[in-house]
């Protein structure tokens, strides 16, 4: 008699907190085979294709976060027949008004689950009030797909798009490779593709396995293995020296690229191999040589989504220099507040505000000086420019804003050089994650380029190869358990 192994089924349709549905882990590969098998068998016939997509994202969504599926669901309902009422209607008042309620409604579902406890902790901090807090679990991915309705319901009102079928509406917000961790995509991007006819290359089929392979080698291999050590200095910086707490600054800079980086290439290679382009969200951003070029080549899609729905609303460069710098502040505010309801990502947001006003201001009386077409200037940009992203990712990391002013401290204290000597020989396979990850990220385009060429051109048997090998090496240096990612929490 054949024995069933509950567990394992359970496993495979039930939520589990503890196990949610990752990229890099097996359970996923094993689930997506399958799906890509059914998929296979309905490519080319449109509404199947569709159906199945959506219920591969429900399934997919249900097994990251469990019953708040049903406020996706809502979220999606909602939206869409408010894109419908603005669609139908004739007066501008109306049409306003919907848009903010369409506004209101999405945002409140955020507001509850990331924001009401904050904002209940503050009030009574003020006050000297007592209301209790509740506790509310954030469900996944609920601030990306937030600010993607918002923009979906404003593209409807300024008639950049037009009103979709429903099916079409719900596989744009379901679409399970940026579903829980972005990229934030727009509908003017993705809805046409779906007017297209599906067709799947074996270029493309390599290129999708490139981008699969490129982001777990950063997530699973690089990042995960480097935040073994930022973890360890992050979760207790008190225990730890100046100097092992700047290894472990740089162990997390590294760390958080590698992560969300490398989810986006897993996302961006998995929605091509459906047949579906998703847009770019990262652009070698250490290389930066000053903070508004890394904010136009880091999280593409969110600085882009602040740009058009918060800055060029409130005015944009069109209202005066002071009111410009104003508005650059207040949309960085809002970006850390999005990452967060803590103090220490208002803090974040606020620090690049404030660095994104002084290069605009510097910028100005610069920008014909001879010395910043200079390679020594452009030097010194870059490095001031990673040295105040890779501080900012302190208030980001800690788990306090007073742990970060505590590093902050520590870090201006000093460093001791021979202490780093010693971290150095005590850490060798560290420094060397570091050291290769860091020049991966300093990479050019050409190289870039010259590398996903040579990987196109090899057989899908030296493809299966190389990602076996590197499946072994994760095994070499991962953690105990397979670590979710960072934006998870957003």
């Amino acid at each position: 008699m054949m024995n069933i192994d509950w567990n394992w089924l359970s496993n495979l349709f039930l939520f589990n907190k503890d196990t949610p549905l990752l990229y890099h882990s097996g359970f996923f590969f094993f689930i997506f085979s399958l799906f890509l098998l059914v998929y296979g068998l309905v490519l080319r016939k449109d509404w199947i294709r569709s159906a199945v997509l959506i219920l591969f994202g429900f399934y997919f969504y249900y097994k990251a976060s469990g019953a708040y599926l049903i406020l996706l669901i809502a979220t999606i309902s909602g939206d869409y027949l408010f894109a419908k009422w603005i669609t139908n209607a004739k007066n501008i008042v109306w049409r306003k008004s919907l848009l903010v309620a369409s506004i209101f409604f999405s945002l409140s579902f955020l507001m509850y689950f990331k924001y009401k406890n904050f904002f209940l902790e503050n009030i009574n901090a003020i006050t000297g009030s007592d209301y209790s807090f509740e506790a509310l679990i954030l469900p996944i991915g609920i601030s990306f797909y937030t600010f993607q309705s918002i923009s979906f319901i404003v593209d409807i009102y300024s008639n950049k798009i037009e009103l979709p079928k429903y099916r079409d509406y719900m596989l744009y917000m379901t679409f399970f490779p940026h579903l829980v961790a972005g990229p934030i995509v727009r509908a003017r991007d993705f809805l046409p593709q779906l007017k297209k006819y599906v067709k799947i290359s074996v270029s493309d089929i390599k290129e999708a396995a490139y981008l699969i392979i490129k982001g777990f080698v950063k997530k699973a291999i690089i990042g995960d293995f480097v935040a073994q050590y930022s973890d360890l200095i992050f979760n207790d910086p008190t225990t730890y020296s100046s100097s092992e707490q700047l290894v472990g600054v740089l162990s997390y800079t590294l760390q958080i690229f590698c992560d969300f980086s490398g989810y986006t290439d897993m996302a961006i290679g998995i929605a091509l191999l459906l047949g579906y382009r998703l847009c770019a969200n990262f652009d070698s951003p250490y290389k930066s040589l000053n903070i508004t070029q890394f904010w136009r080549k880091w999280h593409i899609s969110l600085s882009s989504w602040l740009r058009d729905y918060i800055y060029i609303p409130l005015g944009g460069n069109r209202r005066g220099l002071l009111l410009q710098l104003l508005f650059l502040l207040l949309t960085m505010l809002v970006g850390g507040f999005w990452h967060g309801a803590n103090w220490k990502f208002v803090f974040w947001g606020a620090g690049h505000g404030m660095l994104l006003i002084s290069h605009k201001m510097i910028a100005m009386y610069w920008k014909d000086n001879y010395f910043v077409r200079t390679r020594v200037f452009k030097f010194l940009s870059w490095f001031l420019t990673f040295s105040v992203v890779a501080l900012l990712w302190v208030p980001f990391r800690a788990n306090s804003l007073d742990d970060a002013l505590f590093i902050y401290r520590s870090l201006f204290s000093g460093i001791d050089l021979k202490m780093i000597y010693g971290l150095m020989n005590a850490n060798e396979e560290l420094i060397i994650f570091i050291v290769l990850g860091f020049s991966f990220t300093a990479l050019s385009v050409s190289m870039k380029e010259r590398m996903k060429s040579w990987f196109v051109r090899q057989d899908f048997i030296v493809i299966a190869i190389i990602f076996i090998v590197l499946i072994q090496v994760m095994f070499q240096y991962q953690s105990a358990t397979v670590e979710p990612f960072i934006y998870f929490q957003f």
